[in-house]
């Protein structure tokens, strides 16, 4: 491996920049991420930083169960994450729809979509928990190192 992408593999593993998105959750899982970036756990000491933006993301963290009205929304999303990316999937609403599995406005577990990388268990889970996550992903994400993002130019965006 050359030196650019030992340099490239370093740093996903040392500063992941995540992009959160909600697929129809009861805001619990939400407001643990928010837990886990502020100054008590700080995640933010460690490298992880939250994204407005998928395109500026190396990680999508996914929340609540996968309603029929989000599955477009998130299939753009993770096509907006630049590669590589890693998909996180926290609580147990998009691992299994939890107890909201028999619901008709519902569209599976969030694995039936897009492929999840790590799930982190939970109802809501502990921000530590979701640190551990984001860290697995962040280990996973610079494995991946062989994948170099495309580099699109100014005259093929024009086109």
């Amino acid at each position: 491996m050359n030196l650019w992408k030992r340099l490239m593999c370093y740093c996903r593993r040392r500063s992941p920049w995540l992009f959160h998105l909600n697929s129809g959750s009861c805001n619990g899982c939400d407001i643990e991420i928010v837990a886990a970036l502020a100054p008590r756990y700080d995640a933010e000491q460690l490298g992880v930083r939250l994204e407005g933006s998928p395109r500026h993301a190396d990680i999508l963290c996914v929340t609540g169960p996968v309603t029929r009205n989000a599955v477009c929304a998130i299939k753009t999303v993770y096509g907006q994450v630049c590669g590589p990316k890693a998909v996180v999937a926290i609580g147990s609403c998009p691992a299994t729809t939890n107890v909201f599995i028999d619901s008709r406005t519902l569209d599976g577990p969030l694995g039936k979509h897009i492929p999840v990388d790590v799930f982190v268990p939970g109802c809501p889970p502990r921000p530590d928990a979701i640190i551990e996550g984001v860290a697995k992903a962040a280990q996973i994400l610079a494995e991946r190192g062989d994948e170099v993002p495309e580099v699109i130019t100014a005259a093929e965006v024009q086109a």
